[in-house]
């Protein structure tokens, strides 16, 4: 008698366990990974960085990782991204370029492409953008240090798509502002 007993537990355990593996992944599936944002709101994405996201921008909050003295976002506009990467840094603009720039292609099929121009935000913080190249994507680059923090962004897309929403990510990028927490 004791072995079925033995026999209905290890069923039991056996069903819940492929209840919850396929379960929780279905239910992973329907919640929403990217959140609409308010138009006209700051967004802080980390370490006293702040940013108004382009109008039409979904938060992706599985990306979203604001923190003290980091930071990370990705915008959706479509099928454009645009990701802001905060983390200390206690060397020079030129030092944070070409960091980003071996980051960038450090990605398979990814190169850097004509020459960095400078850059400065609304508030006045220089930086040094430029372009890139992927195997599917193009994209842009700045980046920026202020305060002991390098503010890295990024925006790519396919070209239709990218060059379409450039003046949005260009005026949503200006509204940049550091305010390094201490």
């Amino acid at each position: 008698m004791g072995w079925w007993r033995n026999l209905a537990g290890s069923l039991a355990l056996a069903g819940t366990a492929a209840a919850l593996a396929l379960g929780l992944p279905a239910l992973d599936d329907r919640l929403a990974a990217a959140r609409p944002l308010t138009p006209g709101r700051p967004y802080h994405v980390g370490a006293g960085v702040h940013l108004v996201p382009p109008a039409g921008a979904l938060l992706d909050v599985a990306r979203a990782r604001p923190a003290r003295r980091t930071g990370t976002a990705l915008f959706l506009l479509g099928p454009v991204r645009l990701a802001v990467v905060v983390t200390p840094f206690g060397r020079d603009l030129a030092a944070a370029a070409a960091r980003l720039r071996e980051k960038i292609t450090a990605q398979r099929g990814s190169q850097v492409t004509g020459v960095e121009q400078p850059y400065r935000t609304d508030a006045g913080v220089p930086g040094l953008a430029g372009g890139y190249a992927g195997a599917d994507r193009i994209g842009r680059y700045l980046v920026l240090v202020v305060g002991g923090l390098a503010v890295e962004v990024t925006v790519s897309g396919h070209d239709a798509e990218l060059r379409a929403s450039l003046d949005r990510v260009d005026a949503a990028v200006r509204t940049l502002t550091v305010r390094p927490r201490r």
